[in-house]
């Protein structure tokens, strides 16, 4: 028995290797550090250190657990790793961990318990090989330091000779100072990289001072290094700011560390009030534009994510920060204060946002955000900085947290690492294929999205074998072909048809655009030429009928065939009050809206804002709404949600807005008393709050409240776990986001919906339902939210119903005990779940539970009935669940088998000492001849 444990671990192998479904790898281990490098990852778990090829296959593994040799001081400390399976004291925690590609190396830095700051040299192409070994501290010594930050730095010594160091930003907690006996860094230091530097690898000693120190607690958030300068992101959270700090990576050390600088981010007019979760550097520039996620409530629920031009100002003059110096103590100085930068852009705004990566795509910049509840959001920005509908790319059930850092994929640049606490998911950075026609594939707005003309399909751009194809332009649009009606002072009118694409050389290089009419010849014989992205007709007839003429424009490009539906309509001839109506069929028309009235293009406006400030001309009372019932759901949606509120009858639908730059989700209205009206809550891609109007049949959307969507319901225990065939046991479900669930639902009883009786967030209790077999079998349970089905991985066992024996009554003072002889079963039934009553004269009389004892054969259950008549009882009624079973006194016959069974167990008694006492005198006998 004890091999067999053994064995079933040799056959299973190491636990930890686990290729998780859906692009992913899990690991049994908080991840501590994580890092990339040409077509490597690297992971630094609490037990382990993982080499993985950069599609998350793993390459090998290393553990972090080894036996530490004590020294007559701690930090003499020896570390020693050892194999998987020998005896170990001690474990090494990683808080730095950097590939050195340059130098094929990978430099893990970290403390071990009882000791004190451990740096190892690893092959980069193989870390179970060491190549250096050192006692030194190299980041924070704490074994969890989450607002330390360390990554790779140049600086120029020469013109041609330039040395990498390790630059360390620690977190230097005052009310929790680090380990006393361990040598201490300072809060910025520059750690060499190698034995040919001053001081040998590690050290960071060199020329003069060299380091940094800060006046205040602070908390490092990131930083990273573009050309010479080096930038530094942290916390202040005495003055609750966000600091950034600019070095210049020249000369030497201590040079680097005198070229300090640097910049308040203030997100609000007050320069504080914020906090920097998450932090990425915008690839291309000048000028250099970074990315940042901050909290704006205190908290870290209300986030937005900001852009800034963090452009280093060197004009400053050096080492006078407020709250960084490179002296020993920053303390009775006299510095001017840093300035202040300003967002260019508040790109988005999203509760619990906790990481962001920013790509450039083209002209467009591409920021991939992660949230506390599990989330991996897109969203897409133009060269004006206009955003476009934020798309889902990933959508955990659970509120597992994106940490803080995400990379792209090296190699393939087409998949995001999406770092969990226990898991890293590899996601791709679009859905392309998902595009089945060229309108689909240009409405997602998606940068890395082509349609390829030759395959006909939504692809990436490399994926489209020659140039033939057409993607969104420079600028959001709208829409992706356009036309506008003008008309001269002769009275000519002409249109013109725009495409909004981008395209590639086949496909410009044969473009052309042909214009038709049903009743006779549309254009004249001198239009010009058509010339990408727009093509021209000059009307043959400067008189356009009275109801409008329906014209068909189709246009090539390469191999792609775009059709468009126009309706030429006199623009003078749309007359009425100028109601928002008006205007927005004034602008459909390829009109122009001038003041309060529709006149042709060249002559109005052709923006549809300008539609959304007038009037609807409707003189119906406006809706108000107070409330919605329920205002928070799971991403699946609600049915049957009530809204209440004032001036309601008119109200025909619901419109749910998640972003103003998606397309908003709109309900149909199924009852409606004026007060209140019912209606469907549909499902959302996005966790996180939607805003909701009520839309009038001018299409007017009035009244303000917000729905929040969050994760849907998980079930992860039943109490108890087996029910009776009857039915109706009373279940309690574990889990999260039970509040969400409707109904409860057994394979075995598909059509029976069972009700909650009771649910909160993290319980729920639901009666099962009955079986139609008597024997013992597993029903699947699911959990029904809104018209989703959601398998719970526990199972319920169902056992044939409680067999109840038998009972006796005896009299205790006034009152009668009776004790319930039920037949041993798997059910584990409880006491509370069966309710008896006594007849005695056919007068009913309810007993009390009290007790329950159970042993191998029978379960015994005790209760009173306080104050009978007597304690002769013809007859018990026991219920449990939705089942009545009537139980009689003991027959005579039963009562003498009982009473034989007990007199017969010293006959057997008597008979086994028999029969053991003749066998050992017989193997004396056969013993002695």
């Amino acid at each position: 028995m004890i091999l067999l444990p053994g064995l079933l671990f040799i056959l299973w192998g190491e636990p930890a290797r686990c290729l998780a479904e859906g692009g992913g790898f899990d690991f049994y281990g908080e991840i501590r550090q994580y890092a990339v490098a040409t077509n490597t990852v690297y992971v630094a778990t609490e037990e382990k250190l993982y080499q993985l090829n950069h599609d998350l296959t793993l390459v090998r593994s290393v553990t972090q657990r080894g036996i530490i040799k004590s020294g007559e001081h701690v930090y003499d400390a020896q570390f020693h790793r050892v194999s998987e399976t020998d005896h170990w004291n001690t474990t090494f925690r990683v808080n730095v961990l950097l590939p050195f590609v340059e130098n094929a190396t990978l430099i893990s830095c970290g403390v071990i318990d009882r000791g004190c700051g451990v740096c190892e040299l690893l092959d980069l192409e193989d870390i179970s090989s060491v190549l250096h070994r050192e006692l030194f501290s190299v980041g924070p010594q704490r074994r969890n330091s989450s607002a330390s930050v360390g990554f790779l730095v140049n600086v120029e010594k020469t013109r041609t000779e330039t040395e990498t160091y390790i630059l360390t930003a620690i977190q230097k907690d005052k009310k929790n100072p680090e380990k006393i006996d361990c040598p201490s860094s300072e809060t910025m230091n520059l750690h060499n990289t190698n034995n040919n530097q001053v001081g040998f690898i590690f050290s960071y000693s060199g020329d003069g001072y060299n380091t940094i120190n800060a006046v205040d607690d602070v908390e490092f958030v990131d930083g990273f290094q573009l050309g010479s300068i080096i930038y530094l992101f942290s916390n202040l959270p005495k003055s609750n700011t966000v600091r950034l700090i600019w070095l210049e990576g020249k000369t030497s050390k201590i040079q680097t560390f005198r070229s300090l600088r640097g910049a308040t981010l203030s997100i609000s007019d007050g320069g504080g009030g914020s906090r920097l979760e998450a932090s990425s550097v915008v690839p291309g520039g000048p000028p250099v534009l970074w990315s940042g996620v901050f909290s704006v409530d205190g908290g870290r629920t209300n986030t937005e994510l900001v852009l800034f031009d963090i452009s280093p100002d060197l004009t400053g003059e050096k080492d006078k920060d407020p709250d960084f110096c490179t002296k020993s103590s920053c303390t009775d100085r006299i510095t001017p204060q840093p300035k202040t930068l300003k967002p260019k852009k508040v790109l988005f705004r999203q509760n619990y946002m906790t990481s962001v990566l920013a790509v450039r795509q083209k002209t467009w910049l591409v920021f991939f955000i992660g949230t506390g509840d599990g989330q991996l959001i897109k969203l897409a920005v133009d060269k004006n900085y206009h955003t476009t509908c934020p798309r889902v790319l990933y959508r955990a059930n659970d509120d597992r947290k994106v940490l803080p850092k995400m990379h792209l994929d090296p190699v393939d640049h087409k998949h995001v690492y999406v770092p969990f606490q226990k898991q890293i998911k590899r996601v791709a950075v679009s859905n392309c294929s998902t595009y089945t026609n060229v309108q689909d594939c240009w409405s997602a707005q998606d940068p890395y999205c082509v349609w390829c003309g030759s395959k006909r399909s939504c692809t990436f751009e490399d994926d489209c074998q020659d140039s033939d194809w057409l993607s969104i332009p420079d600028d959001s649009q709208q829409k992706m072909i356009s036309h506008k009606v003008v008309k001269d002072n002769t009275g000519q009118i002409t249109l013109t048809i725009k495409t909004h694409v981008t395209a590639g050389s086949e496909a410009l290089a044969n473009f052309a655009c042909q214009f038709s009419t049903s009743s006779s010849q549309l254009c004249t014989g001198n239009n010009p030429p058509p010339q990408f992205p727009q093509c021209t007709c000059i009307l043959t007839n400067s008189i356009l009928p009275a109801d409008g003429m329906h014209v068909t424009v189709k246009i090539r490009l390469g191999k792609t065939r775009l059709t468009e539906e126009l309706k030429l309509t006199n623009c003078a001839d749309i007359t009425g009050p100028p109601t928002s109506v008006l205007c927005r069929q004034c602008i459909e028309a390829g009109c122009g809206w001038n003041i309060n009235h529709c006149s042709w293009a060249n002559q109005g406006e052709r923006n549809d804002n300008l539609c959304q400030k007038l009037d609807s001309g409707m003189s119906i009372s406006r809706p108000e709404i107070s409330s919605i019932t329920p205002s928070v759901i799971s991403f699946y949606g609600k049915n049957h949600a009530v809204l209440s509120g004032l001036n309601l009858h008119d109200v025909t639908r619901v419109r749910l807005q998640a972003d103003m730059d998606c397309t908003p989700q709109e309900s149909p209205v199924w009852s409606n008393t004026g007060e209140s009206l019912t209606f469907h809550i549909p499902s959302a891609d996005i966790k996180g709050v939607v805003k909701v109007c009520v839309v009038l049949p001018d299409g007017s959307c009035h009244g303000s409240t917000t729905i929040t969507y969050r994760s849907s319901p998980s079930c992860t225990d039943f109490t108890p776990d087996t029910s009776w065939i009857s039915g109706k046991r009373e279940i309690t479900v574990t889990g999260s986001h039970l509040d969400f669930v409707e109904g409860v639902v057994h394979n075995h009883a598909p059509d029976e919906v069972r009700s909650p009786k009771s649910n909160n967030s993290q319980n729920l209790t639901y009666d099962t339902p009955a079986a139609k077999t008597n024997g013992v079998f597993m029903s699947h349970v699911s959990l029904k939210v809104a018209n989703q089905t959601l398998a719970c991985s526990p199972t319920i066992i169902y056992h044939p119903d409680p067999e109840f024996i038998s009972f006796t009554a005896a009299r205790t003072g006034d009152d009668v005990r009776v004790t319930i002889q039920k037949k041993a079963d798997k059910l584990n039934m409880k006491m509370t779940e069966i309710e008896v009553w006594g007849f005695l004269d056919e007068k009913q009389y309810h007993c009390i539970m009290e007790n329950l004892e159970t042993n191998n054969n029978t379960d015994s259950f005790t209760c009173e009935i306080p104050k009978p008549p007597d304690a002769k009882f013809q007859k018990l009624l026991i219920k449990f669940g939705d089942k009545t079973v009537t139980l009689g006194p003991p027959s005579l016959v039963h009562q003498v088998m009982l009473i034989l069974s007990i007199l017969l167990i010293p006959c057997v008694i008597f008979v086994l000492v028999i029969i053991c006492r003749w066998q050992k005198k017989l193997t004396d006998e056969m013993n002695n001849h």
